[in-house]
């Protein structure tokens, strides 16, 4: 063990995380002091809903409404305006749902939409976390929303905050078994983890509070203070790696045999996306493939990694405080020892097994039970109607009206009609066209997300979901150019380092610096599992295509065969492979000088 890293902490896998730093208190960071004193995720929710005056709610609890699945927001854009007539922001409130593996009844659909309409800004946002969320819901409509996603059978408990949040599961089910055995793997992980407070229902439903709600039994497997941070979980079924497994905290990946049947699960742990500009002892990292466990250990699995985690996890400072950082820290192997002892057994070492890419598979797919699944491209998870473009919200409400099978919801924010009956796929196509459900979208568009960014998000430095749209028509004519119109290659966009929608394991990774500024990364492998690297610093919008463009040039040219652009730019010398965490601030820029670092 490194002289670095902490002493490992004492035998807790029983005990609740508040207990475990109570000698440490004077050193913890700001957010854990509020969760301790929160009553379990209450504070004064109750009482700022009942203050017209402002449309927002305090800091701490805007620290505690994160759990509750929501953040507080303002529209960016109408700051300048509302500042000169001395005029509070424009507050509301971003909710996010929690839905385990993204699937969606058609009933469901119908009332989210309903939602949409008439409590928040008219659309729905699909994430990257494979669920929904809305923008714009004003605090007088808060409890009204609520109430009616609880109609729905859904809730926005841990969609947000320092818990397990929302289960990502492998979305395209051709196939059937494999897929079915990962969304209920996902499902139940979900339900295991779930925070057992009843202050959403109490603050949100008007439900009655538990007596003895102080009692340490009201969160067994969190205690008082929860998580040191989010805690992400995924299960991926290969050849497909449409979770992005490796950016998570925990993963498990479907171990088949020979006719398909699952077998058990290899873990992953320790991946992460997030980081903070200028400060190197923060960065992306992706998973280590840890251990082999059979499917009936595979929810003790996830309890023991998130508890050590919960115990082990730094407290202290939050921008390292990540499982990542604890897995750098400690190591993987006791990281692993740990896992073990708390499940009482002993893990084997991971199975083979190969990753193709990390998209999704669009059009029609038929699964091993005959049932039929359409992907439809989203850009950007954006689900409206566009004024001369596609009607999506209005076509897939029509779609839900007769559809007897699911909607599954994708972590590349695009969205599937799922189990489509045979004598049914010609009316779902009919409507499909006839609301440009399929607009022609290119290779490159197809592999692209990006985070809303402005004008919501207040993390945002640059702009992201309104700014790829057009950058992606540019290139598109950069890459006809080359004769690479068709060639699939991953683009992913995010407003901030906190790295939303996963850019540091794109292709081409854009990330905000500032306005109309961001830092490029390049030389990610196409199917996720190598991060890229930082090529040009501080580029300025109208440059990246030009910065782009001769290294498009020199692929086109000098590409192996079957040779991914990532794993060219690499294999060529334009920029440094990046093996895994900190050595992602290593060996950084354009080692060839093949495009300028535009200022």
């Amino acid at each position: 063990m490194n002289d670095d890293r902490q002493a490992i902490p004492p035998n807790s896998a029983n005990a609740g995380a508040g207990d475990l730093i109570q000698a440490e208190r004077n050193q913890l960071s700001r957010n854990e002091h509020i969760k301790e004193a929160s009553g379990y995720l209450r504070g004064k929710l109750a009482e700022a809903l009942l203050m017209p005056a402002s449309g927002a709610v305090s800091d701490d609890d805007g620290q505690l409404v994160k759990f509750h699945g929501m953040y507080l927001q303002d529209d960016r854009d109408l700051r300048p305006e509302r500042m000169r007539k001395k005029l509070d922001r424009a507050y509301a409130f971003m909710i996010r749902l929690r839905i385990p593996g993204g699937v969606l009844t058609s009933k469901q659909w119908l009332v989210l939409d309903e939602i949409a309409r008439f409590y928040a800004n008219g659309s729905l946002r699909a994430t990257t976390r494979q669920t929904f969320q809305y923008h714009g819901v004003i605090k007088s409509n808060l409890k009204r929303t609520m109430k009616a996603i609880d109609g729905a059978l859904l809730d926005t408990i841990a969609a947000c905050g320092d818990v397990n949040r929302n289960v990502l599961s492998a979305s395209n089910p051709y196939q059937s078994k494999a897929h079915a055995a990962a969304y209920d793997l996902a499902k139940a992980i979900s339900d295991h983890l779930l925070p057992r407070t009843g202050a959403w229902r109490e603050i949100w439903l008007d439900g009655e509070k538990v007596v003895g709600g102080e009692d340490e039994t009201v969160e067994p497997i969190y205690g008082k203070t929860y998580l040191p941070r989010k805690f992400k979980v995924v299960v991926a079924v290969p050849p497909s790696n449409d979770v992005d497994i490796f950016a998570h905290d925990l993963g498990f990946i479907a171990i088949l045999d020979e006719v398909g049947a699952l077998v058990g699960w290899n873990v992953t742990v320790g991946g992460g996306m997030g980081m903070t500009h200028g400060e190197p002892d923060t960065f992306p990292r992706t998973a280590d493939v840890m251990c082999f466990c059979e499917p009936g250990d595979a929810l003790k699995v996830a309890e023991a990694v998130m508890t050590v985690q919960r115990d082990w996890g730094n407290r202290k400072s939050r921008k390292n405080a990540r499982l990542k950082y604890t897995i750098e820290r400690f190591g993987l192997d006791v990281f692993r020892v740990e896992v073990e002892r708390r499940i009482g057994k002993d893990l084997v070492d991971p199975r083979p097994f190969r990753f193709e890419n990390n998209g999704d598979r669009y059009g029609w797919t038929e699964g091993e039970d005959g049932r039929h699944h359409l992907t439809l491209f989203i850009q950007n998870g954006r689900v409206r109607d566009f004024e001369n473009g596609p009607q999506l919200l209005t076509g897939l409400r029509h779609i839900a009206e007769v559809h007897q099978g699911e909607f599954r919801l994708t972590a590349n924010q695009n969205v599937l009609v799922a189990n489509v009956p045979a004598e049914k796929r010609a009316e779902i196509e009919a409507l499909v066209a006839e609301h440009g459900l399929t607009a022609h979208a290119g290779t490159l568009r197809r592999n692209s997300m990006a985070c809303v960014a402005l004008p919501t998000c207040g993390l945002a430095l640059a702009e992201s979901e309104r700014y790829l749209p057009t950058l992606i028509d540019e290139l598109e004519a950069c890459l006809a150019g080359h004769g690479l119109a068709e060639d699939e290659i991953t683009i992913r966009m995010t407003g901030c380092p906190n790295g939303c929608a996963r850019p540091y394991i794109a292709e081409i990774g854009l990330v905000g610096k500032g306005p109309e500024r961001y830092n490029l990364y390049l030389g990610a492998a196409f199917d996720g599992s190598r991060l890229g690297k930082l090529y040009a610093e501080d580029v300025h919008a109208s440059v990246v295509v030009a910065t782009l463009d001769p290294l498009l040039g020199a692929y086109r040219a000098e590409r192996g065969a079957g040779e991914r652009f990532g794993d060219f730019l690499v294999r060529a010398g334009h920029v440094a492979r990046t093996t895994n965490g900190p050595d992602f601030h290593e060996r950084t820029g354009a080692l060839l000088g093949a495009a300028a670092q535009a200022g």
